[in-house]
């Protein structure tokens, strides 16, 4: 290492977790613009400021993998949900939803409506949506998937029906302009109705479009209940056929009577990751969340509401306690709060750990940055990896926990130089206390941010600290 005479910043006194795997180290971090220029002994090195990192972990900045932030970051640019985490980086346009390319003008169907009402759906092509993102950047990068529920709305007259094949031939093209402007993938919500009744050889057809850019496929699968197993297997032939890498969005399973399941999936993963490239992301709790839904209604222990339009006095209520004072059953009680979101019990905390677990999970935080009250995973998921995880359950060591949210993830999605603390990366930082970083969000208050977070850079930028957020916004669209 050739020691530099001057450097924008030094974090000095620290512990270097690399993001790699590698054992951890004391060293400093010089950063210059936008760079890491130097690490390892730089107390001769002069420095416009130099933070004290004594006693604290200094890591990559963690990429959330799977994250709905298409509108925040337009509507929230200050990201503070993910920078206050320690993320630096979001995967957005997952589970079929984005915001691109799409121009409507009356509210989008369930579960677009996720991202919000008519008033959002502006944008005719995905590279008029990256122009603005640039235009009015946000505190974290942001790479980009393109939503095959997206394109349907926007190309089908009637979404109960497979694509026909000129109706293909138009959503390939604008996946493929999409690509062209910078887009990294085609994701699919096919659990959804407006995918539901999409056919695997209409996946097939449009996603042949990726190989020549160098996209991936990522997929909330048809099933991940009773029908696990076959959601996988059509997930994996989408891959081979397409000749693309496959992502598995928040692999899980759910319903008590598929608990246990994880061995079955995990050990699909490793037969089929032989000869194709898979990967798979999940976030560390036993509740999921999304809009409201009668048939996860029904395989769910416990249901809250996150959000309702036409009662929005609710979010936060438990549906029993709803169905009980309106003097019904829950399914009619969901009806009436339509259009709404939810949180849903239906997962065994012993999956949870099982897939955690897997040496080549990543992390997402599948967030809901516009749920009234969100689930806690929004504001919670990456400390939580650190602290309840890696430190108090000793599931798997601090590095190992850094990995799969840093250079696992940047491998993934082709970020790139991205994901490591190493001379000529991207000065994506974050500098936290390993004794005190944990989760504060929970389903009662979901909205919290976490303790142990002591600074975070983007792009050589401070953008989080100990006071809170910085103001700062130097995140950039990652066109792949």
């Amino acid at each position: 290492m050739t020691v530099p005479a001057t450097a924008d910043l030094v974090i000095s006194g620290g512990t270097v977790i690399d993001g790699t795997g590698a054992p951890r180290l004391k060293a400093d971090v010089a950063v210059t613009d936008d760079r890491i220029v130097a690490v390892g002994d730089l107390s001769a090195t002069q420095a416009g400021r130099r933070v004290d990192a004594a006693g604290k972990v200094v890591a990559p900045g963690f990429v959330d993998v799977h994250t709905h932030d298409d509108r925040a970051l337009l509507s929230m640019p200050g990201m503070d949900m993910k920078v206050s985490q320690g993320v630096t980086s979001v995967v957005v346009g997952n589970c079929g939803i984005s915001l691109a390319p799409l121009k409507i003008t009356k509210r989008p169907p369930p579960p677009l409506d996720l991202l919000g009402d008519e008033s959002w759906w502006t944008f005719d092509s995905f590279g008029e949506f990256l122009d603005t993102v640039d235009q009015a950047p946000a505190a974290v990068n942001a790479a980009f998937l393109v939503g095959h529920s997206t394109l349907r709305v926007g190309v089908m007259d009637r979404l109960d029906r497979a694509a026909g094949a000129d109706e293909i031939k138009v959503m390939r093209g604008k996946l493929e302009a999409s690509l062209e402007a910078g887009a990294c993938g085609l994701s699919t919500g096919l659990w959804y109705k407006p995918s539901e009744k999409a056919p695997t050889q209409e996946i097939i057809e449009i996603a042949r479009a990726l190989k020549a850019h160098g996209g991936r496929y990522v997929t909330h699968m048809r099933d991940e209940a009773d029908g696990v197993m076959d959601s996988l297997e059509e997930t994996f032939l989408i891959g081979r056929e397409a000749g693309v890498p496959v992502v598995v969005s928040h692999h899980k399973v759910t319903g008590k009577n598929n608990w246990g399941r994880s061995t079955e999936t995990l050990k699909l993963f490793e037969r089929y990751r032989k000869t194709q490239k898979i990967g798979l992301d999940v976030y560390p709790y036993h509740a999921s969340s999304t809009v409201l839904k009668p048939d996860s209604i029904e395989i769910s222990k416990r249901v809250l509401v996150t959000w309702s339009v036409p009662h929005p006095e609710y979010a936060g209520r438990d549906l029993d306690d709803l169905a009980r004072e309106f003097g019904c059953d829950k399914f009619e009680a969901a009806e009436r709060l339509q259009p709404a979101g939810a949180i849903y019990f239906s997962m065994d905390e012993a999956d949870v750990q099982r897939i955690l677990s897997y040496p080549d999970s990543m992390i997402g935080s599948d967030g809901l940055p516009h749920d009234e009250k969100p689930h806690p995973r929004l504001w919670g998921t990456f400390p939580r990896i650190l602290g309840h995880y890696a430190r108090d359950l000793g599931l798997f060591s601090l590095e190992e926990g850094v990995r799969k949210m840093t250079s696992l993830s940047a491998a993934e999605f082709g970020l790139v130089d991205r994901g490591e603390i190493a001379e000529g990366k991207f000065a994506d930082i974050c500098v936290f206390d390993p004794e005190t970083v944990k989760d504060l969000s929970t389903f009662e208050a979901g909205a919290t941010p976490a303790a142990g977070i002591a600074h975070v850079f983007v792009n050589g930028r401070e953008v989080w600290n100990t006071d809170g957020s910085t103001g700062n916004r130097p995140g950039r669209a990652l066109r792949a």
